[in-house]
C-alpha cells in the first residue's frame, strides 16, 4: 500500500453515489468484487471511477461458433493475401510494412470497446499474420538470438497494448518462447551440449519470471502502479506456463506417455537429448542449481506456513532436494510451485505440481544414469515419502487427542497390507507370463530394417526398425491391437506379409500381434537396450529374436547374426 494514499477530500463517497456515478454499459455485478472495489475506492486506495472489470455475458458457445467462422474465414483470406502479397513480403521492407500495419490494425480493433464479436475474432488472426511477417523479416535480416530477443519485446509490447487478459497469457508464453530462443547459442556444437544449452536457457528465463514475481509485488503496494500490476499477472501466468513446457521437454519423454503419445517434440527430440551422456561440469552445475532452487523453495513454505515446520515435512523437504539433484529441470519447478502456492495463484501452482510429475517421470527414461541406480533413487524416494506421511500422520493424532480407534488402525494396516498385496501380485503376475512366453513361445526371427545410422546407436540404446507392411505405416494408432500376418521358413525367420483380416492361416503362417511406437505400428519395440560400451557388438545385428505364443503376444528376446548366430 502506498504511504501517499489519502481518502479523497469531502469524505467518502456513499454506496449510492458511487452505483450513480457507473457509466451506462457496465453490469452492475453486486457481488462482493464490487463492494470491496467500493470501499477501496472509498478509502482512497483505489483511484476515484475505479469499477470492477466488465463481466462477459455473452454466452460461450454463441462466442465458440463465432471465433470458428471468423478463423474459417480468415484462413482464405489469409492465403488470398500471402499470394498476392508474397514477394513483398519475402524481400526487402516488406516485412516491416506489413507486420506493423497488421498488427496496429488488430490491436485497435481488439482495445475497441463497441465492435462486433465477429470482427473482434477476425483481429486475433490478424496479430498471428502480423506477428509471422515481422518474424520472418527479423529471422532473414537478424541474427537468430536477436531476432528471437526482437520478437519478445514486441510480445510484450502487445500484451502491454491489448487488455484481454487470456490474449496477455498466450503473448506472456510467445514472449517466454522467444526469450529461450534467445538464450540459446547461435550453433550448439553437439548433442551433449545443446541438451546443457537448453536447460541454461530455460533457467534463464525462469530467472526472469522471478524478476517479473518481485517486480510485481512491488508494483501492487503503489496505488500509481496498480494497472502495471494488473497487467503483468497474465502475461508472468504465460511466461511460467511456457517455461514449465521448456522444462518438462528438456527432461524427455515422461513415464508412460512415450508408450501412448509416441512422436512429436518429447518423443523425438527430447527423448533423444535424455539418451545422450552429458558433460559433467555442465551438468553437474545444472544439478546444484537444482538443487538450490529446491531448497529455496522449502525455505519459502517454512517461512509463510508455520504448519510446516516441523520435522517430518523436513524429511520431505529433504527428498525433495535429493530428487532435484538427480533431475535438474525439477528445483525450478518445486520453487515455482511453491511461490504461486504462497501467493493462492491455485491453477498456477496446480500446473508446476503437474509438470513436476512429468519431470519426476521422465527420470525413468534418463539412460544418463544405469537402470539400477534409478531404481533405487525411486524407491527409496517411495519409501521415505510413506514413512515421512506416516510420522506426520502419527504427530497429528497425537496433538489433536483424536488417536484413531484400534479398530480404525487395524482397517488402515489391513487395506495397507492388501494394496501391498496386490502390487505384487499384480507385477509377479507380469513376469510370469513373460517367463511362460519365453519358455514356451515360438522362436521367431524377423528380419531388421535399414534406420538412420545418424540415430542408430546412441549410448546404450539402439533403434530398431521390422519390415512391417505398409499399410500399418498411416499414423493411427488408436483402437485395438491389429495383428501381421507372417510366414516362417524351416529355420524361423518370419516375413511379415499382410494384415491380419480373420482369414484362416495357411501351413507354416502365424499373427504377431503389434505394438503402437512413435506414431506407427512395431513389433513390439523400437529400441533395443544394452550395457554401456557394448555398442559394437550388436551393430553387428540382422534379426530380432522373439517368442511368438497361440494368441500372437510376442517378446523381444534378443537380436541375432547375419546367420542367426548369437551376438
Amino acid at each position: 500500500m502506498s504511504a501517499t494514499a489519502r481518502p479523497p477530500e469531502g469524505g467518502a463517497p456513499s454506496l449510492g453515489e458511487v452505483v450513480a456515478q457507473r457509466p451506462e454499459g457496465r453490469p452492475a455485478n453486486g457481488d462482493r468484487l464490487s463492494t470491496l472495489v467500493q470501499q477501496a475506492t472509498a478509502q482512497g486506495l483505489l483511484p476515484a471511477g475505479a469499477e470492477p472489470p466488465v463481466v462477459e455475458t455473452r454466452p460461450w458457445p454463441v462466442m465458440l461458433l463465432t471465433a470458428l467462422g471468423a478463423w474459417l474465414a480468415a484462413v482464405p483470406l489469409i492465403g488470398v493475401v500471402g499470394m498476392l502479397l508474397g514477394d513483398l513480403v519475402s524481400r526487402g521492407a516488406g516485412p516491416y510494412l506489413i507486420g506493423p500495419l497488421v498488427l496496429a490494425v488488430a490491436v485497435t480493433v481488439l482495445r475497441a470497446r463497441e465492435v462486433p464479436l465477429f470482427v473482434e475474432q477476425l483481429a486475433v488472426p490478424a496479430l498471428l499474420v502480423g506477428g509471422g511477417a515481422l518474424a520472418m523479416g527479423l529471422f532473414r535480416d537478424l541474427p537468430p538470438r536477436a531476432g528471437a530477443a526482437v520478437l519478445a519485446l514486441i510480445a510484450l509490447g502487445l500484451a502491454h497494448a491489448l487488455p484481454r487478459p487470456w490474449l496477455r497469457v498466450l503473448l506472456g508464453a510467445g514472449a517466454a518462447a522467444a526469450a529461450i530462443m534467445a538464450s540459446l547459442p547461435e550453433r550448439a556444437p553437439d548433442l551433449d551440449r545443446g541438451h546443457v544449452a537448453f536447460g541454461i536457457a530455460c533457467l534463464v528465463s525462469f530467472a526472469v519470471w522471478i524478476a517479473g514475481l518481485a517486480l510485481q509485488r512491488r508494483a501492487r503496494h503503489d496505488v500509481r502502479l496498480a494497472a502495471f500490476a494488473a497487467t503483468l499477472e497474465p502475461v508472468s501466468a504465460g511466461w511460467l506456463l511456457a517455461v514449465l513446457v521448456g522444462l518438462a521437454g528438456w527432461s524427455g519423454m515422461t513415464f508412460l506417455v512415450g508408450a501412448s503419445a509416441g512422436g512429436g517434440f518429447v518423443g523425438a527430440v527430447a527423448g533423444e537429448l535424455m539418451r545422450a551422456p552429458k558433460p559433467a561440469p555442465a551438468f553437474t552445475a545444472l544439478q546444484a542449481a537444482s538443487l538450490m532452487l529446491a531448497a529455496v523453495a522449502a525455505a519459502r513454505l517454512a517461512l509463510a506456513w508455520p504448519a510446516v515446520r516441523q520435522p517430518w515435512c523436513g524429511g520431505v523437504a529433504a527428498i525433495g532436494l535429493v530428487l532435484a539433484w538427480f533431475m535438474p529441470a525439477l528445483g525450478a519447478v518445486l520453487l515455482a510451485m511453491a511461490l504461486c502456492a504462497v501467493d493462492h495463484r491455485g491453477r498456477l501452482a496446480a500446473a508446476c505440481a503437474l509438470g513436476a510429475a512429468w519431470i519426476v517421470g521422465a527420470f525413468y527414461y534418463q539412460l544418463a544414469w544405469p537402470l539400477a541406480t534409478k531404481a533405487l533413487v525411486l524407491v527409496a524416494a517411495g519409501a521415505w515419502l510413506g514413512a515421512m506421511a506416516r510420522w506426520g500422520w502419527t504427530r497429528e493424532a497425537a496433538a489433536s487427542n483424536t488417536a484413531t480407534t484400534p479398530r480404525a488402525t487395524r482397517v488402515a494396516r489391513v487395506a495397507i497390507a492388501l494394496a501391498a498385496l496386490a502390487t505384487v501380485v499384480v507385477v509377479n503376475t507380469g513376469i510370469w507370463r513373460k517367463q511362460q512366453l519365453i519358455a514356451q513361445g515360438r522362436p521367431v526371427f524377423i528380419e531388421l530394417a535399414p534406420v538412420d545410422p545418424r540415430s542408430l546407436m546412441q549410448g546404450d540404446y539402439m533403434r530398431l526398425d521390422f519390415r512391417v507392411p505398409d499399410a500399418t505405416h498411416d499414423g493411427v494408432v488408436a483402437g485395438p491391437r491389429p495383428r501381421v500376418v507372417a510366414r516362417a521358413d524351416p529355420r524361423g525367420i518370419a516375413t511379415l506379409l499382410r494384415l491380419d483380416t480373420g482369414t484362416p492361416l495357411a501351413p507354416h503362417e502365424l499373427a504377431i500381434e503389434l505394438t503402437p511406437k512413435n506414431g506407427r505400428w512395431t513389433v513390439v519395440t523400437d529400441a533395443w537396450y544394452f550395457r554401456e560400451g557394448e555398442a559394437a557388438r550388436w551393430a553387428k545385428a540382422k534379426y530380432g529374436e522373439f517368442r511368438v505364443d497361440a494368441q500372437g503376444r510376442a517378446l523381444l528376446v534378443g537380436l541375432r547374426g547375419p546367420q542367426l548366430d548369437h551376438l
